[in-house]
């Protein structure tokens, strides 16, 4: 039989239980809402950019491309026979003018005639065409010239299609690195965390000197710092890569990649596909260009035959006089034979300098292959060299990061200092930071190579 105490014992028990009840609902809540306020901020922190995503980008939105291709397009427009004088011209023409006169005249006989706002109305049309029959062959060498302007624009638009995707890549694994160098700085602050959490505990049962807790601290708030300024530098670098890709609105992105090396490139093989580089390519086309305009300039040298042919018509209208009306009409025909005799020189002197022209650009082409040739010699030398380096310091690397865990195990059972667990850390990120600059400098030496031979690809 329940009791009156009994019973008061139970309703407090079955207040704790709402009042426990009641505090799980309201943390289950906070839950849900800070879930539910968190979405956003996580998805948005998961956004990954690809290098792929990053060169698309840049190469729908860059203006340099953009203004490559309407430097290509003008060029293709303009490409054309007519361009070029091939075509017939056609052209039609209305004159009408009126006028009024006063006329006074006197004859020798004595008499005199005063006539006063005479009204008189004339009226021209015509409509004329004619073809060049010859000029000296200057249309077709126009027409080539123009035909070579349209390739070098094409061309100058591919290397500048090259450049882009080249300073993308750069920008992009320059990125890479400076996470890199993150990864390392965030390591050692751990292991000076670390340390100083040793030292700590030593220090509770005093067998710690003020000197290492001072030390171990100065490291932590050091490698704080450094952690600080290079996340700076990443944000920093990523708004260069949004500037190169043109995006106004900047947005947080993070990289899931590393720096991989080709180590399939061959000089020989480099040497021999130089004559694609689009700089050579667009030297070929100068060259071209040049003797075309050699051709032109001979030709106002030779004779100039052209067909005229028109339709006129020509009426005038008179208030007064014994002619009232005065009409002309047909048509008419006609050959113009235009032959050069003298003209000072002119085409002579036009002619050799244009000859010196081709001369130049010959020998640019040339010194430009001699450029490229010495720029892929020293840019392979120096990406092979790099490349062998790699594997060897990737060995000193891991050396060093075994060195660090086995300080810290003897520094715990104090069978090393300070002093040795600072040398270690020192020779790890020494080593950490060599190794992600070797491996940036031989992929930008990949960057560059592959965009000499015009085989830069994503």
């Amino acid at each position: 039989m329940l009791t009156i105490y009994n019973l008061c014992e139970l309703s407090v028990s079955l207040c704790d239980l709402c009042v426990k009840q009641l505090k799980v609902n309201l943390k289950m809540k906070r839950f849900y809402i800070s879930a539910v306020l968190f979405i956003p901020f996580i998805i948005h922190a998961q956004q990954i950019l690809s290098l792929q995503n990053a060169i698309d980008i840049t190469l729908k939105n860059n203006f340099d491309i953009q203004i490559a291709k309407n430097n290509a397009e003008i060029s293709k427009i303009g490409n054309t026979f007519g361009m070029a004088g091939g075509l017939p011209y056609v052209s039609a023409g209305l004159v009408d003018n009126g006028s009024i006169n006063n006329n006074n005249q006197k004859f020798s006989d004595g008499s005199e005639t005063n006539l006063t706002d005479i009204n008189e109305n004339a009226m021209n049309a015509d409509i004329s065409a004619g073809i060049v029959l010859f000029n000296g062959f200057k249309i077709t060498a126009t027409k080539e010239r123009l035909n070579c302007l349209q390739k070098q624009s094409e061309i100058m638009l591919n290397q500048q299609i090259q450049n882009i995707i080249a300073a993308v890549m750069e920008k992009f694994y320059d990125i890479i690195r400076q996470e890199n160098y993150l990864k390392i700085i965030q390591n050692s602050l751990d292991v000076s965390n670390k340390k100083l959490e040793i030292i700590n505990e030593k220090n509770k049962v005093g067998m710690a000197n003020a000197v290492d807790i001072l030390q171990a601290q100065t490291d932590v708030n050091t490698a704080e710092q450094n952690l600080k300024l290079q996340n700076l530098v990443i944000e920093q670098d990523k708004a260069d890569l949004f500037l190169l890709m043109n995006e106004k609105k900047h947005s947080d992105f993070t990289i899931n990649d590393s720096i991989v090396v080709d180590a399939t490139l061959q000089l020989d093989s480099i040497i021999s596909y130089l004559n694609r580089n689009t700089q050579y390519l667009s030297a070929e086309q100068q060259v071209k260009i040049n003797e075309q305009i050699v051709k032109e300039i001979s030709a106002q040298r030779y004779p100039l035959v052209k067909i005229n042919t028109a339709y006129n018509f020509l009426q005038s209208d008179y208030n007064s006089g014994l002619t009232l009306m005065n009409r002309n009409y047909g048509p008419l025909a006609g050959v113009t034979v235009q032959i050069p005799i003298f003209y000072g020189n002119i085409y002579n002197i036009q002619k050799k300098v244009a000859e010196l022209d081709v001369e130049n650009s010959k020998l640019q082409k040339e010194n430009l292959f001699n450029t490229l040739s010495t720029n892929a010699y020293k840019t392979y030398q120096s990406y092979s060299t790099i490349f062998q380096q790699i594997n060897s310091q990737q060995k000193n690397y891991e050396l060093t990061k075994k060195l660090v865990e086995v300080v810290m195990q003897n520094f715990q059972v104090n069978q090393a200092t300070i002093l040795d667990v600072k040398a270690a850390q020192t020779s790890f990120e020494n080593a950490a930071y060599l190794l992600v600059n070797l491996q940036y400098a031989a992929k930008t030496a990949e960057i560059e190579l592959k965009q000499l031979v015009y085989k830069l690809r994503y």
